[in-house]
């Protein structure tokens, strides 16, 4: 019995030992990874047409909240603070500047913030390309028309004219044609030998898309008079 107790005494001593000189590994809470804004740009709104972009991003604990810190969206657009998705049907035009911040479910919470912009334009846009100018007898020029939407077919018109001091219109251009969604700028190139006078330079854009019953326009005019002196 003496030698039971004594090897059992052993055992307890040793297994105390193993324990007391193990290295337990620490157990430590995984590491977060870092919230990041991946949306770099937004695309190009058009008024009266609807607008659905989700903004992105990576990392943190869900769920996320997304708000606009500094400036704002154009008019018709909000913003989903829990889904981060952009929505609506603008309702003006012009480049729009803003901040967006994106907050996780962390304990302390993450939050990243990142200035991005969002381009509202017109669905229709006609713009000098070649400002109209007199050689001799000749005013010439050049426009650029674009479909800005991003599912309407145009039934395009373009029509240029030189109106004289009393009022008469001579046509400088015309063309007809159609006119792709989110198309790139066409040119259109014009010019015509004019009598002697003084010209106000017009150009006109209208659009029709038939399934919808709907028409843009845009116009451009020179804002000085063109003088043609010869013949």
């Amino acid at each position: 019995m003496r030698i039971t107790a004594q090897l059992n005494r052993n055992i307890r001593i040793a297994v105390t030992a193993l324990f007391a000189c193990s290295a337990w590994p620490q157990q430590t809470a995984p590491a977060r990874a870092p919230l990041v804004i991946t949306t770099e740009s937004l695309p190009q709104a058009v008024p009266r047409q609807k607008y659905r972009v989700a903004l992105q991003a990576t990392g943190g604990v869900p769920p996320l909240h997304w708000s606009i810190t500094v400036g704002a969206f154009p008019r018709g657009l909000r913003l989903d603070s829990e889904s981060g998705l952009i929505t609506g049907i603008p309702a003006e035009v012009g480049d729009f500047h803003f901040t967006v911040t994106v907050t996780d479910s962390a304990e302390p919470p993450q939050s990243v913030a990142r200035e991005l912009s969002l381009p509202a334009a017109t669905a229709l846009s006609l713009e000098w390309s070649a400002y109209p100018q007199v050689d001799g007898d000749q005013i010439f020029g050049a426009v650029k028309v674009a479909n800005n939407t991003r599912d309407e077919l145009f039934d395009q018109t373009v029509v240029i004219l030189a109106v004289n001091e009393i009022g008469k219109a001579f046509a400088l251009g015309y063309q007809r044609f159609t006119l792709n969604p989110e198309s790139e700028k066409v040119e259109i190139p014009f010019g015509s030998s004019l009598p002697r006078g003084i010209y106000l330079v017009h150009a006109d854009a209208i659009a029709e898309v038939e399934e919808k019953n709907r028409i843009y326009r845009d116009r451009l005019q020179t804002p000085q008079p063109l003088v043609v002196s010869v013949p």
